[in-house]
């Protein structure tokens, strides 16, 4: 039987988003396209100041008005890109909604957190202050939040790290979005209730058939919660493709130093590997590939000659100049231990 194909509900193409002067603009994304289906999860991935949230921001218009976005975002056929602020606010909270990274200064502290779960309500729904609340409960129950219907009146400060996080989520759902772009929604939170907060996003993309865009720095939580991955760097996108393709075989340098930071069946008191340097200063990237210092294999051409996004397999796509090379070192170096 043949499986349905999904409606592609967001179309990225050329995306680019500066700050600074115009004359000599700070790019923070470059050239930037992917494209995200109704109940799929993909994963932005890559270290900090790679691009990750200002690409999630420039989805909704939220680097206004310091930030300038270009390109094409495609949202269910329509661009978001010219869209002015009163007409973005329509489609932010209720169609496309997002996560923040760090709960505790997302949650207003002097609301209860029933206040602002209705407050969203109250901003995309026509629900009255008696369904505003009996909605807020079940959000609380559906993100896994005991009596929920007791915690209505409760402060951010009353929940732990997680329950916060679940809070937001309750927020980001009120709603009912089609998109939910979550930033990070793990960042320091501890390993069990990490898992626990992923398994959730999971089950809500496959229960409602949402979309969702997961940034994170961490290949492990791809590998175990998206469908597809781009791999981004100096605010570009280096490699993308199915997770399981791209975690069983990866092309680009970068990629392949992601998944080498991963301690696996590490002998004890054994240096784990790091990929070696620091990303690069938006105002210090080179013409050609963003990852040229810090690549083992760069060649002459890579500082001055940009690579493209090639397509190398079934939707698979990578911008390397010397992906044969980058195979055998990481291959020889793996051997070599």
């Amino acid at each position: 039987m043949h499986q349905i194909e999904k409606e592609t509900v967001l179309d990225v193409r050329g995306l680019r988003t500066e700050f600074g002067l115009a004359e000599c603009p700070l790019v923070a994304v470059d050239d930037v396209s992917f494209q995200v289906k109704a109940g799929e999860i993909l994963g932005l991935v890559g270290e900090s100041g790679s691009g990750k949230s200002i690409t999630l921001r420039s989805i909704l218009g939220i680097v206004r008005p310091r930030g300038r976005v270009w390109g094409e975002i495609l949202w269910k056929g329509r661009d978001l890109v010219p869209l002015d602020e009163a007409a973005l606010r329509r489609v932010r909270g209720r169609e496309i909604a997002m996560i923040f990274q760090e709960p505790m200064s997302s949650l207003n502290p002097l609301l209860t957190v029933g206040l602002q779960i209705s407050e969203n309500l109250a901003a995309h729904t026509d629900l009255n202050s008696k369904e505003r609340k009996a909605r807020a409960i079940e959000l609380l129950d559906m993100v896994g939040i005991p009596a929920a219907r007791n915690r209505l009146g409760d402060y951010p400060h009353e929940f732990s790290g997680g329950m916060r996080q679940r809070v937001m989520i309750a927020i980001a759902l009120a709603s009912n979005p089609q998109l939910l772009l979550a930033d990070e929604p793990t960042t320091a939170l501890d390993v069990t209730i990490q898992d626990q907060i992923l398994r959730l996003i999971q089950a809500l993309s496959r229960d409602l058939g949402m979309a969702v865009i997961l940034v994170t720095h961490d290949m492990g939580v791809v590998a175990e919660t998206c469908d597809r991955v781009a791999v981004m760097y100096g605010g570009r996108l280096c490699e993308t493709g199915l997770t399981a393709d791209v975690i069983a075989d990866a092309r680009h340098p970068y990629s392949l130093g992601l998944l080498r930071s991963i301690p696996r069946d590490v002998a004890p008191r054994t240096p784990l590997y790091s990929i070696p340097g620091a990303p690069p200063s938006l105002n210090a990237l080179p013409a050609g590939c963003a990852f040229t210092a810090r690549c083992p294999v760069a060649g002459p051409e890579c500082r001055d000659v940009r690579p493209s996004l090639e397509t190398t397999g079934r939707q698979r796509q990578v911008a390397c100049h010397h992906r044969e090379e980058a195979l055998i070192h990481f291959s020889a170096r793996e051997a070599a231990q």
